[in-house]
């Protein structure tokens, strides 16, 4: 072999080291961390108003989005290796690094590990009391572990399953920072991530379609249909949950009217776009890309938020 010297080496080496960086953190998929900002949720609705009250509580907050950042990175990797065969059945997934063969399985595995492993000192650094940490195990276990391995195979609970991580977030916000989420937000989140779970596995089958079985079997027990109309009943449940909870949730201002009334529009409207996306664009195999790319549908969300903070800062509960 022929001997290079340090230089020749690096140029050698750094390509490909590089190349690999960049794979994994594709794997880890940076860009579904949006997803994380349900940690968020019960500090915006606290009744102390506490993300402009106790800055020091948004930071712990601002921590345990971190937390789960790392956590979901972890998760999607161990993902990605349970479904290489698979992923490279698919169109678009068999681009995946792991499933392309630009990602080693060995450093993903190895990254998902410790990403597991330093994630649990730094929830105990968060919050002592063990309840953050405890909600952020459970989150790891049942969509890392239980999802990838079994969960994601049974009918109809692959899609609660999702609904269930986006409820742990928002518990593990609360938590973190030692208050009482209210069940009004829960079941508005769990509903919302429903919505979203049946819009990504209608896209997928329609993407597939007499394909579908071969790259996830669970494909096989749906029918557009049938996730059309469980997704009507989901549509209507949110407008109605997010209304019942604009009207009467404990931390909804109520002088001199219901204040939160004046944010059902813009749910409204978000909701009938991303169904306008999903029935006329073929969207919703990814809802973070769908916000990030649909100019109405990000200024909408916005436009909700914003709206909610200045409502909440600005009228007592």
């Amino acid at each position: 072999m022929k001997n290079l010297s340090g230089s020749q080496f690096i140029e050698r080496v750094a390509p490909l080291s590089a190349r690999s960086l960049q794979a994994l953190i594709r794997t880890m998929r940076p860009r579904q961390w949006i997803k994380n900002i349900f940690v968020f949720a019960a500090i915006a609705f606290s009744e102390g108003r506490l993300w402009y009250t106790e800055p020091v509580q948004l930071l712990r907050v601002i921590g345990a989005f971190i937390a789960f950042c790392m956590a979901a990175s972890a998760i999607y990797l161990i993902n990605d290796l349970v479904d290489i065969e698979k992923d490279r059945a698919h169109p678009r997934k068999r681009h995946r690094p792991l499933a392309a063969g630009i990602l080693s399985p060995t450093l993903a595995m190895v990254t998902a590990a410790i990403l597991i492993i330093a994630v649990f000192p730094f929830a105990f650094w968060l919050d002592g009391d063990l309840d953050f940490m405890l909600v952020l195990a459970i989150y790891i276990a049942v969509q890392g572990f239980l999802y990838s391995y079994w969960l994601k195979n049974v009918v109809i609970f692959d899609i609660l399953i999702i609904a269930a991580g986006f409820i742990l977030r928002a518990v593990a916000g609360a938590v973190v920072i030692d208050i009482v989420i209210t069940p009004w937000l829960i079941v508005c989140m769990g509903l919302l991530a429903l919505f979203l779970g049946i819009g990504k596995r209608r896209h997928e089958l329609k993407l597939l379609e007499d394909g579908a079985g071969n790259h996830r079997r669970i494909l096989d027990e749906y029918s557009i249909p049938l996730l059309d109309q469980m997704q009507a009943i989901v549509t209507a449940s949110i407008v109605m949950a997010y209304s019942m909870t604009a009207f009467s949730a404990p931390v909804a201002p109520q002088e001199p009217f219901p204040m939160l009334m004046i944010t059902i529009p813009f749910v409204v409207y978000a909701i009938f776009r991303y169904l306008y996306l999903i029935h006329q664009r073929d969207g919703g195999g990814a809802p973070e890309d769908l916000v990030l790319q649909d100019r109405p549908l990000a200024l909408s969300i916005v436009s909700w938020g914003v709206t909610v903070l200045g409502v909440l800062v600005l009228f007592p509960s």
